[in-house]
């Protein structure tokens, strides 16, 4: 009997600290320097044991490459990060074994300030800092970036992803 309590109690531990555990293995920042930049919103990162680790910013959606203003969005990333040491705060691995990260560099939330430039997104499904929505506003105001494109070439890349997919079936 006391065995089998121990096996229950050691289940219900297991799956209550299950949680725990995961979020704390992402919990971690990578040094490292931008040696490539895909696009507005993923680059390569070499870190301090010579690995690369392909990185998308966290939070944030930048316009496809092919959608307007994506090439654009790679520039502007470019200007803020390419051949540059960069710290990576780890949120997550997402589903194509990319490390997701807020990316500072010189000081600079690259993430926040792709956003602030008008180069991405805020990417809504994903987004846990709020201010984020504030500074894509001022963006939008300002009519920064992509925000000064004709409204029907302003479509978030979620959609056009969408959009893009229901076209192909």
């Amino acid at each position: 009997m006391l065995a089998r309590t121990l096996a229950v109690l050691s289940i219900v531990l297991l799956t209550l600290l299950l949680p725990v555990i995961g979020t704390a293995s992402t919990a971690e920042t990578i040094i490292g320097k931008v040696v490539g930049v895909h696009d507005g919103d993923t680059l390569t990162l070499l870190d301090d044991s010579n690995r690369q680790k392909k990185v998308r910013l966290a939070e944030i959606d930048a316009p496809e490459s092919h959608q307007p203003y994506g090439s654009r969005a790679k520039q502007e990333l470019s200007e803020l990060a390419f051949g540059r040491s960069a710290a990576v705060q780890v949120q997550d691995i997402d589903r194509y074994g990319r490390t997701v990260g807020r990316i500072t560099v010189d000081g600079v939330d690259v993430n926040a300030e792709m956003v602030r430039r008008g180069a991405a997104w805020v990417y809504r499904k994903y987004v846990k800092d709020q201010s984020l929505f504030t500074i894509e506003q001022e963006a939008k105001d300002a009519k920064a970036g992509l925000w000064a494109l004709p409204e029907a070439d302003q479509m978030p890349p979620w959609e056009w992803r969408k959009m893009k997919k229901s076209r192909t079936k």
